[in-house]
């Protein structure tokens, strides 16, 4: 395990403390007037996705992380498990719900996520920005029915459920934000 100073922080990196994973969100380096120096951290737990603050004094040592990323494709749901299939090898492995998260709304079969491991273990998947889904169910549009900006709601292949302008129907492709949950347009 990589040992690093609280000096060589940056956003991003993922640290192992005492009890558990967490990925930096934000630092910042202060030095006060009076005492020591010291560094202000935004961290989010890996598992729980959980964000609180912690101070540390400048210099100490800290435990970095390695934190393995593999691009996998989503083959299929088995029960309640998704199973993905690593690109390089066609290794097949099963993947809980829990270590999805958000993206569990947005997978549909055949894409390719980005799974960050830990010791052999999942501890997260990441999938694209943005992503292409159909609509499964939508109410029809009401000719004359024009107000602007209006929305309704349809519910995707995956039954996610996201507001579209009222021109959208049942069968069209439109490409959602999976970081928001937001319609962005028609594809």
């Amino acid at each position: 395990m990589p040992t690093i100073t609280t000096n060589d922080l940056k956003t991003g990196i993922t640290l192992e403390l005492d009890n558990g994973l967490f990925q930096v969100v934000e630092f910042q380096h202060v030095k006060p007037g009076k005492g020591g120096a010291f560094v202000r951290t935004k961290l989010r737990n890996v598992k729980s996705g959980n964000v609180f603050d912690r101070t540390f004094n400048a210099g100490i040592k800290i435990e970095q992380a390695i934190i393995n990323r593999e691009d996998m494709n989503f083959l299929y749901r088995d029960g309640d498990d998704y199973v993905f299939m690593n690109n390089d090898t066609y290794e097949q492995m099963h993947v809980a719900p829990v270590a999805l998260g958000d993206a569990t709304d947005y997978m549909i079969e055949g894409m390719t996520a980005q799974v960050a491991f830990f010791n052999g273990e999942i501890i997260g998947v990441e999938i694209a920005a943005s992503v292409e889904l159909t609509i499964a169910e939508t109410e029809p549009g009401v000719q004359g029915d024009r107000v602007s900006g209006a929305r309704k709601p349809a519910t995707l292949e995956t039954g996610k459920v996201v507001q579209v302008p009222l021109f959208i129907e049942t069968g069209e492709k439109i490409r959602v934000d999976t970081r928001s949950g937001e319609y962005m347009t028609r594809v």
